[in-house]
């Protein structure tokens, strides 16, 4: 299997390594791997988690037609709120996107790409899984994790309620009816200056949805959460601790 590697830049973003097999990073092994998709295979890091860790997670990218990967920022510090309670967490690029294999598909497609993830996660673990995704990210993979029974809680971050309009393509509107009977452990957090997540909208969303659930918005914070990305781990880690370890030491 094909492997490609990658070594820290200053503030914890990735790069490319000639060399190294693994790199370690805050006592975290990432290991670099292909995952076996309906369109072919799907580039992929998992950051390790511990011997005894209780969950395993998923973070899926923004929108790969204006730049979203896996190495984005937002999701690479959702993954750091997740893996810093020991859970492996895995990452992976959508069809099309980096060197995974296959052609956008508008979001359709990549339902599957996220069922694939999970697929894999509780075959490498046997653990309860906790999926999270940004943006675009959220919008597809939640109708993949909310109705899966291996999934025990759900992060949607920068949730996209209002539609999102580019110059090369129709506007893009994601509903979120299947949530409304979902009784999945819920989070949703987003910037209360998100031009894709009016509070209104987003609020009328959270409110639809079945409990358990809980909305934080952060204020200052627009769609990326330039300058605000250690409030958001902070949020994730604090509703991990009250709804997912509870008293779990770890």
């Amino acid at each position: 299997m094909r492997r490609i590697n990658y070594s820290l830049r200053s503030g914890g973003e990735l790069r490319r390594s000639c060399n190294l097999n693994i790199v370690i990073a805050q006592n975290s092994t990432i290991r670099s791997l292909f995952l076996e998709g309906p369109a072919g295979q799907l580039e992929a890091l998992l950051n390790a988690g511990a011997d005894h860790a209780t969950h395993a997670g998923v973070v899926c990218h923004p929108h790969p037609l204006f730049g979203g990967t896996l190495h984005n920022k937002v999701v690479f510090h959702t993954m750091k709120a997740l893996n810093s309670f020991g859970f492996p967490v895995l990452r992976f690029n959508f069809r099309g996107t980096g060197l995974s294999h296959g052609e956008h598909d508008h979001g359709n497609g990549e339902v599957e790409d996220v069922r694939t993830a999970l697929d894999w996660l509780d075959a490498e673990f046997h653990l309860p899984l906790i999926f999270a995704g940004f943006s675009f990210g959220a919008a597809v993979g939640l109708r993949a994790a909310s109705s899966d029974t291996r999934v025990k809680a759900l992060i949607a971050v920068g949730t996209p309620v209002a539609p999102a309009v580019a110059d090369s393509e129709a506007p893009r509107v994601y509903t979120f009816d299947f949530l409304r009977d979902c009784a999945k452990a819920k989070l949703f957090v987003s910037g209360a200056r998100d031009q894709f997540g009016p509070r209104a909208k987003l609020e009328a969303l959270v409110a639809s949805v079945s409990e358990p659930k809980k909305l934080v918005v952060i204020q200052g914070a627009e769609h990326f959460f330039e300058g605000r990305l250690r409030e958001l781990r902070e949020a994730i880690e604090s509703w991990v601790r009250e709804e997912i370890v509870r008293d779990v030491s770890l």
